[in-house]
């Protein structure tokens, strides 16, 4: 696989977690547990959809095979998504939506901050602008994290509960591949390994802080969704936010 290849699969796996993370998020309108929390939830979901643009439309150009950045969201099957399995996953009860959010938040920010050096010029503009909003992002989670956590005997138990579900969907968090291997070698990107020391830090310092214990085992998985090996709960997923696309196809407003 040459650099061009190399790179429009890593903006695939950037454009389609930050995808398929705001729309799990958006499962959450009229549902949140207050009107005040359900804003927040959907303007955090419309700021992913605006990066997941962002990223896409550079991958359409690579790509150059007609599809548009719409086409790569609405006309691809779960195997042809790149995205992060943590980010597939239910949103179960609050306390695993905000366990998750921080985790992908964590991650995303580091990505982002050392995306703002890339040799890529575009890459970096975008790591720059997307950086602003999941600036946020990560304040808000870390910080709801923290009050879960460190709050009543009820909301500890639940983030306890979300840690033991969520965790083992943080492996690919933590661990890179040959394709971004090379694309840190010709300085698009950061080293995996740095990516993954650095969101190791910042989870293991909120989880202290939320009196919650960073798990001793290293997280592992069967699955790999950078190679489009995903759970089951992806299909579920895009069957929903596909339908209209697929039962119209090239409808527009």
């Amino acid at each position: 696989m040459n650099q061009y290849d190399d790179l429009t699969e890593y903006l695939l796996r950037l454009g389609d977690s930050a995808v398929v993370q705001g729309q799990r998020l958006c499962e959450w309108c009229g549902r949140a547990p207050a009107l005040e929390e359900e804003m927040a939830l959907m303007n955090v979901g419309l700021d992913l959809f605006g990066q997941a643009r962002n990223w896409l439309e550079f991958t359409a150009e690579l790509l150059d095979d007609g599809r548009s950045a719409d086409q790569l969201v609405f006309c691809r099957d779960e195997r042809a998504y790149r995205n992060l399995l943590l980010v597939e996953q239910p949103n179960g009860d609050f306390a695993v939506t905000m366990l998750k959010q921080f985790f992908y938040d964590a991650w995303h920010y580091h990505v982002l901050t050392a995306l703002k050096a890339s040799s890529d010029k575009r890459i970096a503009a975008i790591a720059a602008k997307a950086l602003k909003e999941v600036t946020y992002h990560l304040r808000r989670s870390s910080d709801w994290v923290q009050r879960l956590g460190d709050g009543t005997e009820e909301s500890h138990d639940r983030m306890v509960k979300a840690l033991d579900v969520v965790w083992r969907f943080t492996v690919e968090l933590m661990s890179g591949d040959e394709v971004e291997n090379r694309l840190a070698a010709a300085g698009v990107i950061a080293a995996p390994e740095l990516i993954a020391e650095q969101w190791l830090a910042t989870v293991s310092q909120v989880l202290e802080q939320a009196t919650l214990t960073v798990p001793s085992a290293a997280p592992s998985f069967y699955l790999s969704g950078r190679e489009g090996m995903h759970t089951e709960c992806l299909g579920v997923l895009l069957a929903e936010m596909q339908f209209l696309q697929r039962a119209y196809p090239d409808a527009v407003w």
